[in-house]
């Protein structure tokens, strides 16, 4: 197997644990006749604090779930293949950072879904690559504003059950993670063998090398 395909299929591993997670919560809600949306996030309410951790797993319907499914799927799959080193880290700061967001701003309701999420990923990766002045991240970005710049209204207070704090407070999260790890430039191993014949005397030993690849309404 390539060291791409290797690579590929690495970076589907855990966002495709999150998004068995989310659709077996989904499921366990339709087979229990149960609903587990006051385990969303309401807004300076001690209730609501369990929902930092929650919010993002809990969805109103399937026509919810599957709507975030793809975006999920595909914007956490980017942010593992092209910022390998820095993924987990991106993706649970994404996570708790935009969720103690929207805690602390959003109107009183419970917040529910992964939209947060999405809108998070979505902006780091954009802003990530323009940031960078990556060729291969900046085309990145590009593909990120094909797929999803319509996303951009979803940032404005349009439609009263949206969740538009969950989508800019999100947005804004990523945008700030973009800044943050803007430097930090992830490392690949070469051995020496890969190296000019002038480093022979070394033979063996690994060296490093800069890689720059890159009214309680539920509100969804």
């Amino acid at each position: 197997m390539s060291n791409d395909k290797r690579r590929f299929i690495h970076s589907l591993l855990f966002p495709g644990f999150f998004l068995i997670v989310i659709w077996t919560i989904k499921l366990t809600e339709k087979v229990l006749y149960v609903n587990f949306s006051n385990l969303g996030i309401y807004p300076l309410k001690l209730k609501g604090l369990l929902g930092i951790l929650t919010a993002p797993l809990i969805h109103a319907d399937f026509e919810h779930l599957i709507t975030n499914s793809i975006p999920v799927l595909l914007l956490s799959t980017g942010i593992f293949y092209f910022y390998k080193r820095i993924a987990y880290k991106v993706f649970f700061l994404s996570y708790f950072i935009t969720n103690i967001w929207i805690w602390l701003g959003a109107r009183y309701a419970y917040h529910i879904g992964a939209s947060g999420l999405i809108y998070s990923f979505a902006s780091f990766l954009f802003f990530s690559g323009i940031l960078r002045k990556n060729i291969k991240l900046i085309a990145v970005s590009l593909l990120v504003v094909f797929l999803y710049g319509s996303m951009i209204w979803g940032l404005l207070p349009i439609q009263p059950q949206i969740s538009w704090e969950s989508h800019l407070m999100g947005a804004i999260s990523g945008l700030v993670l973009a800044v943050y790890f803007k430097n930090h430039m992830p490392e690949k191993t070469i051995y020496s063998w890969e190296l000019d014949d002038d480093d022979d005397d070394e033979s063996g030993k690994k060296y490093w090398e800069i890689d720059d690849d890159t009214n309680e309404t539920d509100f969804i």
